[in-house]
């Protein structure tokens, strides 16, 4: 069988990219629409569902990518695709989102779950610092998350406005039984488009010769980061302020703590150097750090901020490719 020229193996991995994304996209369309669906048939606080089912929804599709790429010998892309996602998620989801619909918060209504998000991306940055993120490192960074998410549905720390259910998202759902089967469903198009995006990724980037974490942190984290923006847009045609900063501060809480965590407890993460070397950790510590200063004093998102978000994204994509 005569071997494929290189233009092809690039043309293929490109598909198999474009295919992952869109399985993984679907699968966390479905799969979130399930979650909640189950969760409000069961009598769970819609605010819990806001800030923690939907959060860990759209996080959903960097599990399965990050979980895979690990197994697959592909450290680079586990750990690059969370700092990427959590700049994306800022940067480029509420800076979008921010473009639609100005966002407004109260200080006492986020200083929870800003610290939180804090902390997390604290012991993200140790973790890296110190290469520690074995299988106890990734398990207690899973306990931590385990009891945030009790406290906050006690606590009920976010308020999402948006309390009513969506008429639009239930025809299709319409039983306990029917979510069921859309969220296996879900997890099948999950586990298949990570595999798909993972190796097209790194395939594609070994073709172009550009590292496996670079790629990680751009196109596999904004492949992933999809969900999060459709549905904070989405949120923001509702002007549901609440559900928009819940799904960011939580999918950014559980990104750290939840995908790394569950990541190093299947296998031992090592640290790519170039993640070390760059500006990477950096840069999402910054965004992290920026975003919670400027909600907590600030308090609003404007259509100009949003614009100076997005082009802050490009910025970091940019230097991603051109400091390699």
């Amino acid at each position: 069988m005569p071997e494929l020229g290189a233009n092809a193996v690039l043309a293929l991995s490109v598909a198999a990219m474009v295919a992952g994304l869109f399985l993984l996209i679907k699968g966390g369309d479905w799969t979130i629409e399930s979650a909640a669906f189950v969760a409000e048939r069961t009598g769970l606080s819609p605010l819990f569902i806001g800030a923690t089912i939907i959060s860990f929804g759209t996080s959903v599709p960097e599990l399965f990518a990050s979980v895979n790429a690990n197994l697959s010998g592909y450290p680079g892309i586990a750990l690059g695709n969370v700092l990427g996602s959590n700049v994306a998620n800022i940067l480029l989801v509420l800076g979008a989102t921010a473009f639609i619909f100005r966002i407004t918060a109260k200080r006492d209504q986020i200083a929870k779950d800003m610290g939180m998000m804090l902390l997390a991306t604290g012991i993200l940055a140790v973790g890296m610092l110190t290469d520690g993120f074995t299988r106890l490192f990734g398990l207690g960074m899973f306990v931590i998350l385990v009891g945030f998410v009790a406290y906050q549905y006690r606590t009920d720390s976010l308020v999402v406005e948006d309390q009513d259910d969506d008429d639009a998202e239930e025809g299709k759902i319409s039983s306990i039984r029917t979510a069921l089967l859309f969220l296996l469903a879900g997890l099948v198009f999950l586990a298949a488009g990570a595999e798909l995006l993972v190796e097209g990724a790194v395939r594609t980037g070994s073709a172009i010769g550009v590292p496996e974490a670079v790629i990680g942190i751009t196109v596999v984290a904004f492949g992933t980061s999809l969900p999060e923006l459709s549905t904070c847009i989405a949120a923001a045609r509702n002007q549901s302020v609440g559900l928009i900063l819940g799904n960011i501060i939580g999918s950014n809480t559980f990104n750290i703590l939840s995908i790394i965590g569950v990541t190093a407890m299947i296998k031992p993460l090592a640290v790519d150097p170039v993640l070390l070397g760059g500006m990477d950790l950096w840069a999402m510590i910054a965004v992290t750090l920026a975003f919670a200063v400027w909600m907590m004093t600030i308090g609003r998102l404007t259509r100009a901020t949003g614009v100076i978000m997005m082009i802050a994204y490009v910025g970091f994509v940019w230097a991603q490719f051109t400091f390699i």
